[in-house]
């Protein structure tokens, strides 16, 4: 099992023995970045359960975000559904993929479950920020964590399997995430003009700069990783100029007010304002 996914080859045998003595838990979160294959894991964990492909198995269950949350009737489905025995296997599987945006709501109703969970279920969490969810949900979770994937896996893996040379400045600045790799891959103009936009913001005047930011501005689906990257290529710049550490304190602002559904085109202003503000050695 596991033959196609790269990387956490512990946690990958530690699941595998878990199945072949029967000691699968009835909770799990895998922790780790975004893009090292928690999901893909996880859904083959599901397969070796239930000894049966999971596409469209009714035993298995994958919930995703809506809108960028989780929401408490989301849990009450998984619920009402945990209630009923299983159809064509002996066990039932339910996976919540970014399962640290539930909200508090939701993470206090799915408690009940967790606190008492019918002895076929097994429920596995899956989040890359464990300090979004409750420590009493933490507490009733076996934990597994999951570590960036080797620079040279994930450039052999990309090679082999899709055929496609990646530059090494992108392996780098993916901090070991396959997944960011190839998003910055595809959106390689995007991220190029990023790179060119921090590289050159105390030559620039902050007009031209908003007009070199117009790709951010309708880059609304990808400001998840555009943030990261800024936040990884600001700690690189850093070590050049100090100036650059303070974009990170910027991103994570603009992180927060996005998660408030702020306006996004105004989050995007203050983050360009304020990072030239803080890099730029122009006089204002």
């Amino acid at each position: 099992m596991f033959e196609n996914m790269i990387g956490n080859e512990k946690n990958k045998q530690i699941l595998e023995k878990t199945v072949k003595l029967n000691k699968v838990s009835h909770s799990y979160i895998f922790c780790g970045i975004e893009g090292i294959g928690k999901k893909e894991i996880a859904k083959e964990f599901a397969n070796m359960i239930l000894n049966k492909d999971i596409n469209n198995n009714p035993d298995f269950l994958l919930i995703e975000p809506e809108d960028g949350k989780i929401k408490i009737e989301k849990i009450r489905e998984i619920q009402k559904k945990a209630a009923e025995k299983p159809i064509i296997s002996d066990k039932k599987i339910y996976i919540l993929n970014d399962a640290d945006t539930m909200t508090t709501e939701a993470q206090n109703c799915l408690l009940k479950t967790l606190e008492e969970p019918p002895e076929y279920l097994t429920i596995i969490l899956i989040c890359s920020n464990e300090n979004n969810l409750l420590s009493t949900i933490k507490s009733r979770c076996t934990r597994m964590y999951f570590e960036p994937i080797p620079e040279e896996k994930i450039k052999e893996y990309i090679e082999k399997n899709l055929g496609i040379s990646i530059k090494q400045n992108t392996i780098e600045l993916s901090q070991g995430s396959i997944g960011k790799t190839l998003k910055i891959q595809e959106n390689q103009a995007l991220f190029e003009n990023i790179e060119k936009i921090l590289l050159n913001i105390s030559q620039k005047d902050i007009i031209e700069i908003m007009q070199m930011s117009e790709e951010i501005y309708k880059s609304k689906e990808e400001i998840e990783y555009i943030l990261e990257y800024i936040n990884v290529l600001a700690l690189k710049l850093s070590e050049k100029n100090i100036k650059y550490i303070e974009c990170i304190s910027i991103v994570e602002e603009v992180k927060k007010r996005l998660k408030a559904n702020s306006n996004y085109d105004m989050c995007i202003d203050y983050l360009l304002f304020n990072i030239y503000d803080k890099v730029s050695t122009k006089v204002q």
